[in-house]
Protein backbone atom coordinates (compact mmCIF):
# COMPACT_ATOMS: atom_id res chain seq x y z
CA UNK A 1 0.00 0.00 0.00
CA UNK A 2 1.45 3.40 -0.88
CA UNK A 3 1.25 7.24 -0.02
CA UNK A 4 -1.87 7.73 -3.19
CA UNK A 5 -3.69 4.81 -1.46
CA UNK A 6 -4.45 6.26 1.85
CA UNK A 7 -7.40 8.38 2.43
CA UNK A 8 -7.58 11.64 5.07
CA UNK A 9 -10.94 12.72 6.38
CA UNK A 10 -11.32 16.89 6.34
CA UNK A 11 -12.05 19.29 8.77
CA UNK A 12 -16.00 18.34 8.11
CA UNK A 13 -15.39 14.20 8.30
CA UNK A 14 -15.80 13.79 4.49
CA UNK A 15 -12.74 10.79 3.13
CA UNK A 16 -10.36 12.83 1.23
CA UNK A 17 -8.40 9.80 -0.99
CA UNK A 18 -5.01 10.68 -1.53
CA UNK A 19 -5.58 10.29 -5.02
CA UNK A 20 -6.04 13.66 -5.76
CA UNK A 21 -2.58 14.19 -5.19
CA UNK A 22 -1.30 12.13 -8.20
CA UNK A 23 1.50 13.89 -9.77
CA UNK A 24 1.97 16.79 -7.06
CA UNK A 25 4.53 17.31 -4.77
CA UNK A 26 3.17 17.21 -1.11
CA UNK A 27 3.83 18.06 2.83
CA UNK A 28 2.11 16.37 4.92
CA UNK A 29 2.48 17.81 8.57
CA UNK A 30 1.21 17.46 12.02
CA UNK A 31 0.10 20.79 13.44
CA UNK A 32 -0.42 22.58 16.57
CA UNK A 33 -2.18 25.91 17.36
CA UNK A 34 -0.21 26.51 21.15
CA UNK A 35 3.05 25.38 20.11
CA UNK A 36 6.54 27.41 20.37
CA UNK A 37 6.94 26.00 16.29
CA UNK A 38 2.99 27.16 15.59
CA UNK A 39 4.37 30.42 13.54
CA UNK A 40 5.57 28.11 11.16
CA UNK A 41 2.28 28.05 9.89
CA UNK A 42 3.14 31.05 8.32
CA UNK A 43 6.65 30.04 6.16
CA UNK A 44 4.07 27.12 5.24
CA UNK A 45 1.56 28.84 3.74
CA UNK A 46 4.24 31.18 1.74
CA UNK A 47 5.51 28.43 0.56
CA UNK A 48 2.11 27.44 -0.68
CA UNK A 49 0.98 30.20 -2.15
CA UNK A 50 5.01 30.37 -3.81
CA UNK A 51 4.84 26.65 -5.19
CA UNK A 52 1.23 25.92 -5.35
CA UNK A 53 0.85 26.58 -8.88
CA UNK A 54 3.77 24.49 -9.90
CA UNK A 55 2.28 21.56 -8.14
CA UNK A 56 2.50 21.61 -4.63
CA UNK A 57 0.03 20.50 -1.85
CA UNK A 58 0.61 20.65 2.06
CA UNK A 59 -1.82 18.61 3.92
CA UNK A 60 -2.19 19.87 7.74
CA UNK A 61 -3.27 17.36 10.17
CA UNK A 62 -3.91 19.10 13.61
CA UNK A 63 -3.02 16.85 16.72
CA UNK A 64 -3.45 17.15 20.49
CA UNK A 65 -0.92 14.28 21.41
CA UNK A 66 1.80 16.49 22.56
CA UNK A 67 1.96 18.60 25.27
CA UNK A 68 -2.35 19.11 24.73
CA UNK A 69 -1.51 22.03 22.19
CA UNK A 70 -4.05 21.96 19.67
CA UNK A 71 -6.78 21.50 22.30
CA UNK A 72 -9.80 23.17 20.32
CA UNK A 73 -12.56 22.02 17.87
CA UNK A 74 -11.54 21.23 14.30
CA UNK A 75 -13.76 24.43 13.25
CA UNK A 76 -11.90 26.74 15.97
CA UNK A 77 -8.35 25.00 15.03
CA UNK A 78 -9.69 26.41 11.14
CA UNK A 79 -10.45 29.73 11.96
CA UNK A 80 -7.55 30.27 14.19
CA UNK A 81 -4.43 29.10 11.13
CA UNK A 82 -6.84 31.19 8.98
CA UNK A 83 -6.95 33.98 10.68
CA UNK A 84 -4.16 34.73 12.52
CA UNK A 85 -2.11 32.82 9.18
CA UNK A 86 -4.32 33.23 6.42
CA UNK A 87 -3.88 29.62 5.48
CA UNK A 88 -5.37 28.82 2.40
CA UNK A 89 -4.06 24.61 2.14
CA UNK A 90 -6.55 22.26 2.94
CA UNK A 91 -6.81 21.39 6.97
CA UNK A 92 -7.99 17.89 8.35
CA UNK A 93 -9.55 16.41 10.74
CA UNK A 94 -7.74 16.40 14.04
CA UNK A 95 -5.66 13.25 14.30
CA UNK A 96 -3.44 11.38 15.87
CA UNK A 97 -0.10 10.23 14.67
CA UNK A 98 1.67 7.93 17.31
CA UNK A 99 -0.48 4.88 18.67
CA UNK A 100 -3.28 2.91 18.95
CA UNK A 101 -5.45 5.58 17.11
CA UNK A 102 -2.99 6.76 14.57
CA UNK A 103 -3.94 7.69 11.32
CA UNK A 104 -3.10 4.83 8.56
CA UNK A 105 -1.33 7.27 6.83
CA UNK A 106 1.47 8.22 9.34
CA UNK A 107 1.82 4.25 9.61
CA UNK A 108 2.53 4.25 6.38
CA UNK A 109 4.91 7.57 6.60
CA UNK A 110 6.86 6.66 9.23
CA UNK A 111 7.71 2.95 8.02
CA UNK A 112 9.08 4.98 4.92
CA UNK A 113 10.90 7.95 7.05
CA UNK A 114 12.21 7.24 10.88
CA UNK A 115 13.50 9.94 13.26
CA UNK A 116 16.86 10.63 13.04
CA UNK A 117 16.85 13.44 15.32
CA UNK A 118 16.22 17.21 15.76
CA UNK A 119 19.76 17.76 14.33
CA UNK A 120 22.15 20.46 16.34
CA UNK A 121 21.52 23.68 18.38
CA UNK A 122 20.10 25.68 21.07
CA UNK A 123 16.27 24.06 19.86
CA UNK A 124 17.25 20.50 18.81
CA UNK A 125 18.99 20.50 22.02
CA UNK A 126 15.63 21.32 24.01
CA UNK A 127 13.81 19.05 22.02
CA UNK A 128 15.94 16.04 22.44
CA UNK A 129 15.12 16.43 26.63
CA UNK A 130 11.54 17.56 26.12
CA UNK A 131 10.53 15.75 23.66
CA UNK A 132 12.19 12.40 25.28
CA UNK A 133 12.71 8.89 23.71
CA UNK A 134 10.11 7.36 21.36
CA UNK A 135 10.86 4.20 18.94
CA UNK A 136 12.76 5.03 16.11
CA UNK A 137 9.77 6.15 13.89
CA UNK A 138 7.40 7.58 16.19
CA UNK A 139 6.90 11.75 15.94
CA UNK A 140 8.06 13.25 18.16
CA UNK A 141 6.38 16.68 18.37
CA UNK A 142 4.07 19.18 16.25
CA UNK A 143 5.70 20.21 13.01
CA UNK A 144 6.96 17.28 11.90
CA UNK A 145 6.80 17.58 8.20
CA UNK A 146 6.94 14.30 5.23
CA UNK A 147 7.61 15.33 1.83
CA UNK A 148 6.22 13.21 -1.27
CA UNK A 149 6.87 13.45 -4.49
CA UNK A 150 5.41 13.53 -7.84
CA UNK A 151 5.36 9.94 -7.54
CA UNK A 152 4.25 9.18 -4.36
CA UNK A 153 7.65 8.49 -2.63
CA UNK A 154 8.17 9.68 1.10
CA UNK A 155 11.58 11.49 -0.25
CA UNK A 156 12.22 13.22 3.49
CA UNK A 157 11.11 14.06 6.97
CA UNK A 158 12.03 17.21 8.43
CA UNK A 159 11.37 17.49 12.25
CA UNK A 160 10.02 20.72 13.55
CA UNK A 161 13.91 22.09 14.51
CA UNK A 162 14.90 21.79 11.03
CA UNK A 163 15.40 24.80 9.10
CA UNK A 164 12.35 25.69 7.19
CA UNK A 165 14.67 26.94 3.97
CA UNK A 166 15.72 23.41 3.85
CA UNK A 167 12.14 22.16 3.36
CA UNK A 168 12.31 25.02 0.79
CA UNK A 169 14.88 23.93 -1.06
CA UNK A 170 13.70 20.31 -1.09
CA UNK A 171 10.40 21.10 -2.07
CA UNK A 172 11.47 22.70 -5.40
CA UNK A 173 13.78 20.70 -6.06
CA UNK A 174 11.27 18.03 -6.31
CA UNK A 175 9.03 20.56 -8.81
Amino acid sequence: MGFYDHCVKDAHGEDISLRCCEGKVVIVVNTATGCGFTPQYKELEEMYEKFHDRGLEIIDIPCNQFGSQAPGTDEEIHQFCTLKYNTKFPQMKKSDVNGANELPLYTYLKSQKKFEGFGKGPKAAMMQVFAGKGNESDIRWNFTKFVIDRHGAVVARFEPTHDMDELSRCVESLL
